[in-house]
């Protein structure tokens, strides 16, 4: 067993890289389904003991209470940034349970249950530091390690590699995990277009449900193939910066 962290930025921030294809509200309203497509996973998965929602959002105890979660205020934690906050959220659950911890970004709609237990089986046999890469395999998108024995958290710019790096330094074995689920995270309009892709293959969900039951996914399919080159591609800019 395990518990669950899950930092959650101000939704009415949230996105601001999409805001050439989607409005603010937009871009709240996918954040807030996605959300709920990683809080359904957790919520309901029998290896994860306890899930923690870290959000001054004006939603946050709302969604926490619908799924039976724990909610913290950033604001209370006495840090800023999402280094510290993550770390100091960890120092706290360790005092609560000794359980090993899963920290991970809340824009993974395409999460599974498959994708958290291949994580929980991958740390009960390799031990040290699991870390679930973006899909340019340069960003973080979930950690899990033991409580007793935190990474030094370095959320940003190369993370994957950082964090591969600082483990080392301090005796943790790490493990790259590559799983679709927890590689494809939403924040520009590459990933976008790769995500009405997983809906179009089936992919179901609170963020497949906004995407496709409303006039907004054709108005983003549309948007998309504005923003194509010839050759019918969105431009990808590269790692994103988790």
């Amino acid at each position: 067993m395990a518990q669950a962290l899950v930092p959650l930025k101000d939704m009415v921030e949230a996105k601001s890289r999409l805001s050439g294809v989607l409005s603010p509200a937009e871009r709240r309203s996918l954040a807030q389904a996605m959300v709920e497509d990683v809080l359904t996973v957790l919520a309901g998965h029998p290896g994860i003991s306890a899930v923690t929602l870290v959000s001054d959002d004006p939603a946050a105890g709302m969604l926490a209470a619908k799924y039976g979660i724990n909610h913290w205020l950033e604001s209370a934690l006495g840090c800023r940034g999402l280094n510290p906050v993550i770390a100091r959220s960890c120092q706290l659950l360790a005092l609560e349970s000794k359980q090993p911890i899963v920290v991970l970004h809340a824009d993974l709609p395409c999460l599974a249950a498959s994708d958290i237990t291949a994580v929980l089986d991958s740390l009960a046999r390799h031990g040290g530091l699991i870390i679930g890469c973006d899909r340019h395999e340069t960003g973080t998108n979930l950690l899990a390690f033991g409580a007793e024995r935190p990474p030094q958290f370095s959320f940003g710019v190369e993370s994957c590699a950082r964090h591969c790096a600082v483990a080392k330094v301090v005796g943790l074995s790490p493990l790259v995990l590559h799983r679709p689920g927890i590689a494809l995270d939403i924040d520009e309009a590459p990933d976008l277009a790769l995500l009405m892709d997983k809906i179009d293959a089936g992919r179901e969900g609170f963020s497949a449900a906004l995407l496709s039951e409303s006039s907004l996914g054709s108005r983003i399919r549309a948007q998309l193939a504005s923003l194509a080159p010839a050759d019918g591609k969105i431009l990808d800019t590269g790692a994103i910066n988790k």
